[in-house]
């Protein structure tokens, strides 16, 4: 475990990140960095900036529905928050669900605060763009799943009586 890691308060409004390339950080001393975040978000629920945190954490680790939450619940405590706002805007961006990453990019970008964060915001949305246009299929989430599902298992249905059958 790291030293500034070990010694970091989750008291302050941002908690030290353990690592600076994602793929260097050892799994035991990430799941203790979301172990202690989990536990600073319980102690202090309304902290969008922890809320934040764990949603990066979450991502690093690819759990990406516990991040999708961590990072929804920072956008709604806060809607103003800027780094929630981008964090959120950024998975969708890594889920090709690039319509969606967009329509948050551009919250974020409402959202800045200075030019640096536009910067931020603006390359993300360039890159969101570039994507779109270069034939990258785009995801949405808005199709229910019920009729597909139906056809499968009535297939599988179908199958299992013919092999059954001889």
């Amino acid at each position: 475990m790291s030293q500034a890691l070990a010694t970091t308060s989750l008291h302050a409004p941002l908690p030290v990140v353990p690592w600076r390339d994602p793929q260097t950080v050892s799994p035991a001393e990430l799941l203790g960095y979301i172990q202690r975040l989990e536990k600073a978000c319980l102690e202090q629920p309304q902290s969008a900036d922890l809320r934040t945190c764990l949603g990066m954490a979450y991502a690093v680790n690819y759990e990406v529905y516990k991040s999708m939450d961590a990072l929804e619940a920072a956008t709604s405590i806060a809607p103003t928050h800027f780094w929630a706002q981008l964090k959120y805007a950024e998975l969708h961006y890594r889920l090709r669900a690039l319509s969606r990453a967009e329509e948050e990019t551009l919250k974020a970008v409402e959202l800045a605060e200075n030019a640096w964060q536009l910067s931020v915001a603006r390359k993300q949305l360039q890159e969101i763009r570039k994507l779109s246009h270069e034939s990258i299929r785009n995801i949405t989430w808005n199709k229910p799943l019920t009729a597909p599902a139906l056809v499968f298992s009535l297939m599988m249905v179908v199958l299992f009586v013919a092999m059954t059958w001889k």
